[in-house]
């Protein structure tokens, strides 16, 4: 039935209440927008009731806020902190049976709420597909993990979606953990006990062992030092279907495309498609002012080596015809969101057209005669003329930068959103005047690659450094019109492109290209699903390396930089890095986010306008 205004705000009130009873926090706020779910330290943000009521919309709903609000109630950052591992794949299953282990509490102890969760977990494992997964892939073992701790907790299978899938994994589960799950539900309310088995759990599948090629261990291992441009070489016009019987392929080298061979001489040097003045992605080119009065120390953040790293075009990754065919291949698998996103994107559209259109300034005694006051010199004839003159709304020339993280965890739903959300965005900005730059940042290798045999070969001096080689993509360039770019975007879908993620470097390198834009305004907008993680570089330098960098860099950006920076994280809390920032629990929630970030920074940069004009 259609809802009323008043039904509206009524189940936002419910909703609201039943929010904060269930996080046991009075001072909770909550907000319902179109920009999706998420939550904060004190913040819970949840998409608005649908004006069309019906008991499928509600549940979701209900199931979305309870799901956030176990989460708050539950869940210790600082310990999760504590006790988070290290890797890409790791920290996926690490963070996925946290969530679990919130809503399984809350389930136990109230029947209604596992049933909310029930249907919204069987909506999830639908949407993401799990009914078609006949073979083992790393981007579902998280899910997996996440279903089977969920069922020793509560007792509850799978969902008919998931069942499939947990079958294709649960003998080779089973010889692996052996019994490691079946105690979980002892563990559940100690969250630190519950962290210790989990850990566990990931050092039984080798997530942890950084020599360790392979979860699986019927598969052949690769020496750790030997991915090398070779191996790429050899890789690079192979076969790029997916890690098929590959165990976990996301550790490791062997079966994916590493496309380095296609732009290594035989000495190592780079020949960097793209942009003609580019330069690598180095220090040299970046060499931080904002450190330079730091009192210099080993530990402090540097490349072991620059010579390898690489600033490609997303086109010259593959061939014109593999391109043509992974951009269809986005356009097929979110074709049930375009709709979605871009009714938000057109209102988005409105928004910014609607600041740039003109306005009056009225009842001046000189300009364009106001005939729409006419009638009060009729009925007052002694009151004089009344004019007006048309006058430009302030709105500053604006450039946005998206930043993509294209680690190996992104993989499957996360990277396929952020592409089709990146693709909207950059079409209904260019619509408004605004330039768009679409940036990916990631490794060309896993687990060290040319850099990380130079500093083998040189006896493993300490401290080295970042052990990796840089990969940062250009998808789309600020001054490209989006449909010379729009097929570069299904690079993102390629097998073996998504590796390690390095993320102060790469939002250093984003920030300058900003710099370089001559417009007045200069938004940075970083998509993220974790914290940086290179098991080479971390393996040699200390545990916080690469996070006490990102740290560093984002604090220079907003105190000292004109960019304004923002960042969504994808299931994993990025507020403790950004102070503009918004934790996502869903993928498929990305695109009205971004929407509503940057409709909410125009609106920000008006206000400011009139101030002024004021």
């Amino acid at each position: 039935m259609a809802a009323s205004e008043h039904t509206v705000d009524l189940l936002k009130r419910v909703t609201a209440a039943t929010c904060k009873a269930m996080a046991r926090r009075r001072e909770l706020t909550v907000q319902f927008g179109h920009g999706g779910a998420s939550v904060g330290e004190e913040t819970i943000h949840l998409p608005t009731p649908p004006l069309q009521v019906n008991k499928d919309a509600l549940t979701k709903l209900r199931g979305i806020s309870d799901s956030l609000s176990l989460r708050l109630r539950y869940h210790d950052e600082a310990l999760h902190r504590k006790n988070q591992p290290k890797g890409t794949l790791a920290r996926a299953v690490f963070e996925a049976v946290e969530q679990v282990r919130c809503e399984s509490l809350g389930a136990r102890r109230l029947p209604g709420v596992a049933s909310n969760l029930d249907a919204l977990l069987d909506e999830r494992c639908r949407a993401k597909g799990f009914a078609g997964v006949t073979e083992r892939k790393d981007a579902n073992l998280a899910d997996v993990i996440g279903l089977l701790a969920r069922e020793q907790i509560t007792g509850q299978a799978p969902p008919k979606a998931a069942q499939q899938m947990v079958a294709v994994w649960h003998k080779w589960l089973d010889k692996q953990l052996g019994d490691k799950l079946r105690t979980l539900d002892t563990l559940a309310d100690d969250q630190n006990a519950f962290a210790t088995r989990i850990t566990e759990v990931i050092q039984a599948l080798n997530l942890a062992d950084d020599d360790q090629d392979s979860l699986d261990p019927d598969d052949e291992k690769l020496d750790d030092d030997a991915d090398d441009d070779s191996q790429d070489d050899d890789n690079a016009d192979g076969d790029s279907e997916s890690e098929t019987d590959a165990g976990m392929a996301g550790q490791r080298g062997e079966g994916e495309l590493d496309d380095d061979g296609d732009y290594s001489d035989s000495d190592g040097d780079q020949n960097m498609p793209g942009d003609g003045d580019e330069q690598p992605a180095g220090p040299s080119e970046w060499d931080p002012q904002w450190m330079r009065n730091d009192t210099p120390d080993a530990t402090q953040y540097h490349p072991y080596s620059t010579q390898f790293d690489e600033i490609i075009d997303a086109g010259t990754l593959c061939e014109p015809d593999e391109l043509a065919r992974l951009r269809q291949q986005l356009d097929q698998q979110l074709s049930h969101l375009q709709g979605v996103v871009s009714r938000l994107a057109n209102r988005l559209q409105r928004r910014l057209l609607a600041k740039q259109t003109r306005s009056w300034e009225f009842d001046l005694e000189e300009g364009i005669l106001d005939a729409g006051r006419l009638a009060r010199v009729v009925t007052h004839p002694t009151h004089p003329l009344s004019f007006k003159v048309e006058r430009d709304t302030e709105f500053r020339d604006t450039v946005v930068t998206l930043l993509i993280d294209n680690s190996g965890s992104m993989r499957g739903r996360p990277i396929t959103v952020a592409a089709m959300s990146a693709d909207i965005l950059a079409r209904t900005l260019e619509r408004c005047g605004v330039k768009v730059e679409i940036l990916g940042f990631t490794t060309r290798s896993w687990k060290g690659g040319t850099a990380r045999e130079k500093w083998v070969n040189d006896e493993k001096p300490k401290n080295p450094g970042r052990l990796n080689d840089l990969r940062h993509i250009i998808y789309k360039a600020a001054d490209s019109p989006w449909r010379r770019a729009r097929k570069n975007l299904g690079l993102m879908l390629r097998e073996g492109l998504l590796k390690e993620n390095i993320d102060g470097e790469a939002l250093l390198w984003a920030h300058q290209r900003l710099l370089a834009r001559p417009e007045q305004r200069r938004i940075l907008m970083v998509i993220s699903d974790g914290a940086p993680v290179d098991d080479a570089t971390l393996s040699a330098n200390p545990g916080n390396y690469l996070e006490r960098h990102l740290r560093e860099v984002i604090h220079w950006i907003e105190t000292r930089s004109d960019v304004e920076l923002t960042a969504i994280g994808i299931g994993h809390d990025v507020t403790r890095y950004y102070r503009n920032a918004v934790t996502l629990i869903d993928a498929e929630e990305l695109g009205g986010t971004m929407m509503k970030n940057l409709t909410e920074l125009f609106d920000e940069d008006t206000r400011h306008a009139l101030r002024r004009s004021a």
